[in-house]
């Protein structure tokens, strides 16, 4: 039998047991203070948890720049277009395998007996033909502009036949070979040796057909230069004109202009 007196039953003189209700009741001050110290130590752990994943994250996120660094070039100093559409980097392959094959001239001028470079600009405006006309008192001739397929033998005819009694010498670069051809009245005639048109013409023009000058180093040397293009219909008769009337820079002799 429990002895009442003893400190350790739990049961207490008038027979209840040692719990006592009002000790254990806690008062809305215990309450809160017990709300807030949950509260401040759930925000602790919180931060804690968010400083561990934000060094976490930042190692990685760290670590995914500087593969991405060492996997991708600086772009920096790199100009990248808005449209790209008109970038073709076959476009200088395909011309020099046009030259190669020979559909397209790697030079072709036209070679006439006119001294002057500005009438025989006119007679290419007249004839639709685009060229830079260089003069010289051997003979000004006319660098073509449009060297695919047969255009040079084209002009050749084109230049013959609106300038009548006029005759010309084409010479042709395709693929390396050089093509010389005489030119009267809108007809191809007789093909020459291109040392016999070299040893009656200007040292330039062998140059310009071995691609050992250009047109600009022409210019700068000094030698008259004339574009085609810088005439117009009414311009090119006014040079014709001038040239026609006053017998200046040498018309050809019986020639006219269709």
């Amino acid at each position: 039998m429990d002895d009442p007196n003893d400190p350790t039953n739990p049961t207490d003189p008038n027979g209840q047991d040692g719990f006592d209700p009002d000790a254990s009741h806690l008062s809305d001050e215990d309450i809160a203070k017990a709300m807030a110290g949950f509260e401040q130590e759930f925000a602790d752990t919180s931060d804690d948890a968010g400083h561990g994943d934000a060094g976490h994250d930042g190692k990685d996120r760290g670590d995914g720049e500087n593969a991405s660094d060492g996997d991708l070039p600086d772009l920096g100093d790199i100009d990248i277009p808005d449209d790209a559409s008109s970038i073709d980097p076959s476009a200088g392959f395909e011309d020099a395998l046009a030259g190669l094959l020979g559909d397209k001239a790697k030079m072709a001028a036209i070679v006439t007996r006119i001294a002057s470079a500005q009438l025989l600009a006119a007679f290419c405006q007249l004839s639709d033909i685009s060229a830079d006309c260089v003069g010289s008192n051997q003979g000004a001739i006319a660098v073509l502009r449009n060297l695919d397929g047969d255009a040079p033998e084209a002009a050749a005819r084109d230049i013959t036949t609106v300038v009548g009694g006029m005759s010309v010498v084409l010479g042709v670069n395709r693929a390396d070979k050089l093509e010389v051809t005489l030119y009267a009245g809108g007809q191809g005639g007789q093909t020459l040796a291109p040392p016999i048109l070299f040893n009656s013409t200007p040292r330039f023009v062998e140059d310009l057909m071995l691609g050992i000058t250009t047109v600009a180093q022409l210019k700068t040397q000094g030698f008259e230069v004339v574009d085609s293009g810088s005439l117009d219909h009414d311009s090119a008769m006014k040079v014709i004109a001038d040239h026609t009337r006053f017998g200046r820079g040498g018309s050809p002799r019986g020639s006219r202009v269709s």
